[in-house]
């Protein structure tokens, strides 16, 4: 009998006190806290200074470093940092300067105000971008660390713990930041910059509780494969790496005027305009993806780079990822990151646009949304956590496949019922147990696909993996909305659940969480 099923409920639920645990909660506050300094608050704090909504957009770009941190997370795994990588460990060292940074980069932005001229405009810009970069780097090391802390049975409860201060921190860093800003004296009638100063001067001291559980904490003890190669060598590599990345950004960004072209006249043609802009932005993603391989190409061809860190940082890892699973298997746990999330994730696009025409107002929604909603989340990752602890990854994998689903039909009714505030908690209670639920299953389930010698680099791969298309089908949801409804739109996210239900189920024949430990 395994260790899973000889546990008591009250073993599973001691867990959650395990100083690996106890760890995660901080370091999870650390990782949530930048996020929406990014994107919600400072979009506030841009509106409030009279920065014009088009503009304000723009700084979401900022946090395009999320996506593509994948790029560097082989630098990540494995380049030491001079003195610091030798006394502190290499997880813990990446740690300290990423969270640094972070706390710089909050400062800066306290220090900028963004009404005086355009130039400090480009100044915010600068410093948000710092911002996204240092936090995603940051997310590498943490996940990382976490996974190397436990073996897969307590994994569950690590990522239950982490997504409870993950959610906390974007409170504080959400409502919080509002709240200080507000009381300070900024208002949408009356800006004032010290105030949102103070807010994120405050923001960045909050960042000092991930420092001091990084400069606490012990280094994971795991045996790993080393790799000698010069630290010129790397800061080639990265930079080459990084020259591939703003490729694919690049096509990406300047087709957008071309692909709006093509689907006008594309739309004609198949008679559906949602349709139109589906295909034409499936090419003008793949054709930024293949401008960034060719230079990718090209750049391998060339003796610029070093073939064996490119081998290393993404060869390797995908070959030992299907070496160990086999070609069917290894596709099987691919399709299922990939679409875990879809439904949820496509829907969480427009919900608050949908509260919105529900006509609720910004305080019933972030009230209900932001607060309520956000404890709702955490009390389901604890709840996620301790289920999957006991009965098993898989087995919660599924059953939250099919919370997250079937709750959007709650979307339905609140389509159909209209301005109801007790539905409006009841949908927001439903709907984030589900994730939080899910959360902790799925977070345990993308840490026993990694192997030890590759952490950083495969889990980066996968979360990126995770939100590719559901953030790409995401993007069309309003387009979906005004062409069949928000009715037929919440039916339509369900039963793109279905077909992830049917993969778990797939999962749950062929394959079984072992423990992935370097001997």
């Amino acid at each position: 009998m395994s260790t899973q099923t000889q546990k008591t409920w009250i073993d599973s639920a001691k867990d959650f006190l395990d100083i690996r645990a106890i760890t995660m909660l901080f370091f999870g506050f650390s990782a949530g806290l930048p996020l929406l300094l990014i994107f919600s608050s400072l979009s506030l704090w841009l509106r409030e200074a009279g920065v014009d909504r088009s503009t304000v957009t723009f700084f979401s770009w900022a946090a395009l470093p999320y996506s593509f941190k994948f790029v560097w997370s082989p630098l990540v795994d494995k380049l030491p940092i001079p003195i610091l990588s030798k006394a502190m460990g290499r997880r813990r060292s990446w740690l300290l300067v990423s969270q640094l940074l972070i706390i710089l980069a909050i400062v800066l932005m306290a220090f900028i105000d963004p009404a005086s001229s355009n130039r400090n405009l480009t100044f915010m810009a600068l410093a948000a971008v710092l911002l996204g970069f240092s936090s995603a780097t940051q997310d590498i090391g943490i996940d990382a660390f976490r996974i190397e802390s436990a073996q897969s049975e307590l994994q569950a409860i690590l990522a239950s713990t982490y997504v409870a201060g993950y959610r906390i921190a974007m409170i504080v860093a959400g409502a919080g930041s509002l709240f200080i800003a507000e009381s300070f004296g900024s208002t949408s009638e009356s800006y004032s910059h010290s105030a949102w100063m103070n807010a994120y001067l405050i923001m960045a001291a909050c960042m000092l509780i991930g420092v001091f559980t990084t400069l606490i904490r012990p280094e994971p003890k795991v045996k790993v494969k080393t790799y000698n190669h010069s630290n010129r060598a790397y800061a080639i590599f990265f930079f080459l790496v990084l020259i591939v990345a703003s490729c694919f950004a690049s096509t990406f960004y300047f087709c957008g005027s071309l692909a709006e072209t093509y689907t006008n006249l594309l739309a004609p043609i198949v008679h559906n305009k949602v349709l139109a802009e589906f295909i034409i932005g499936f090419i003008r993603f793949f054709l930024s993806i293949g401008v960034a391989a060719i230079v990718a190409f090209g750049i391998k061809k060339t003796a610029l780079v070093n073939t064996d860190l490119l081998e290393e940082g993404y060869i390797d890892p995908i070959k030992n990822f299907f070496e160990r699973y086999g070609r069917s298997l290894a596709i099987l746990l691919l399709a299922v990151v990939g679409l875990y999330r879809i439904s949820d994730i496509v829907l969480g696009v427009i919900s608050n646009v949908f509260y919105g025409d529900m006509g609720f107002s910004k305080t019933q929604i972030a009230s209900a949304v932001k607060t309520y909603g956000v404890l709702m989340s955490i009390l389901g990752g604890f709840i996620g956590g301790i289920l999957t602890t006991k009965l098993g990854v898989i087995r919660m994998l599924w059953w939250g496949a099919l919370l997250s689903a079937a709750t959007n039909l709650l979307f339905m009714v609140m389509a159909k019922t209209g301005n109801d505030p007790f539905m409006l908690y009841t949908v927001v209670s439903a709907d984030n147990l589900a994730a939080g639920f899910a959360s902790a299953a799925f977070v345990a389930f993308l840490s026993s696909l990694t192997d030890i010698s590759f952490t950083a680099i495969q889990y980066a791969i996968f979360t990126s993996l995770m939100t590719l298309f559901p953030k790409i089908l995401g993007g069309y949801s309003g387009s979906i909305v005004d062409s069949i409804g928000y009715q037929w739109f919440f039916a339509f996210t369900t039963i793109l659940g279905i077909p992830v239900l049917y993969l778990v189920h797939l999962c749950g024949k062929k394959f079984s969480i072992q423990e992935k430990r370097s001997k």
